[in-house]
């Protein structure tokens, strides 16, 4: 059904004579006339009846109004949703309870009056067609890993290096340590069961053991954060790698220990991707926030893989 003519009838119905509905529309009486009929033709019914004074509704018209009327609200709300500046930014953070979360957390409270979707993402091959195909505006990712190359219409900046700390039960043999060395982890087994191969985490971490002598296993079903807090504080012979901006709570007795790695600090580079063409104003803000309020990046004592795209 063409809008034009649903917004012509419905300027007839309000004004009550089509001399007036033209002149609102800013077309001629007889464009409202053809438009009229043209819908009563589609339609297959007569909406108005001529008279002295105008033109009234007929039945059929009256019936056809208020649906005529929410077409047009319709056709408002699905323009507005794409317009730029008035749908929701809308973000891949990974994991809610991941660093790019807490990054997106500190632009809503910066920021809030722009409208968010927050989303979650697994991959970053995933993420990448989201963002080519509008799905989304932005993403948060470690890049570019090996073999995933970013395509030329996806732009990038680094945002956050997130040092890694050792997480250990309390009868672990570092969990008194105030620091720990990588090379004193050689030989200690640090279990990670939520690295799947294929993903920018996966490359980071076969990285860390082949230059560092590491053991870390990813053994096991991924029950989530809760079951691995129990095992780390349950299994003296166990412990695992946890961001520094990770959002974990567990409970007091558990007697879990954060530890800083240091020698070099391993830090795990987030990068903000998203398409060249996207004009989402929201998205200059978010880029602006984050280069004001995230630290700097490759400092000195720090490590990422070779693969990782600078600053």
């Amino acid at each position: 059904m063409d809008l034009d003519t649903v917004r012509t009838f419905v300027a007839a119905a309000d004004a009550g004579q089509f001399q007036e509905a033209a002149a609102e529309l800013a077309v001629t009486q007889q464009a409202v006339s053809k438009r009229i009929a043209a819908l009563e033709r589609d339609l297959g019914v007569r909406l108005f009846t001529r008279t002295a004074r105008g033109a009234r509704l007929t039945i059929d018209g009256q019936a056809f109004l208020p649906h005529a009327r929410e077409l047009l609200r319709v056709a408002e709300r699905a323009v507005a949703s794409v317009r730029t500046g008035r749908r929701p930014l809308r973000v891949d953070v990974i994991a809610s309870r991941a660093a790019p979360s807490g990054l997106m957390r500190g632009f809503h409270q910066a920021h809030p009056e722009i409208d968010l979707d927050v989303l979650m993402l697994f991959d970053v091959e995933t993420a990448v067609a989201a963002i080519r195909s509008g799905a989304i505006d932005a993403s948060f990712r470690a890049v570019a890993a090996p073999g995933q190359p970013l395509p030329e219409d996806i732009e990038s900046v680094r945002v956050l290096d997130e040092p890694l700390q050792l997480l250990t039960g309390p009868g672990h043999a570092l969990a008194g340590s105030r620091s720990v060395t990588l090379a004193q982890l050689a030989g200690h087994r640090i279990w990670m069961p939520g690295i799947v191969p294929g993903t920018e985490w996966a490359a980071y971490y076969d990285d860390l053991v082949a230059e560092f002598g590491l053991t870390i296993e990813a053994t096991g079903p991924n029950f989530g954060s809760d079951a691995l807090l129990d095992t780390v504080a349950d299994t003296p012979a166990l412990a695992t790698f946890m961001g520094e901006h990770t959002r974990l709570v567990w409970p007091a007795g558990h007697g879990l220990r954060l530890i800083p790695v240091t020698d070099p600090t391993p830090v795990y580079p987030h990068s903000l991707l998203w398409h060249r063409d996207n004009p989402h104003p929201a998205l200059a803000a978010l880029r602006a926030h984050l280069a004001a309020t995230t630290p700097g990046h490759d400092t000195a004592g720090t490590w990422t893989p070779d693969w990782v795209i600078p600053r």
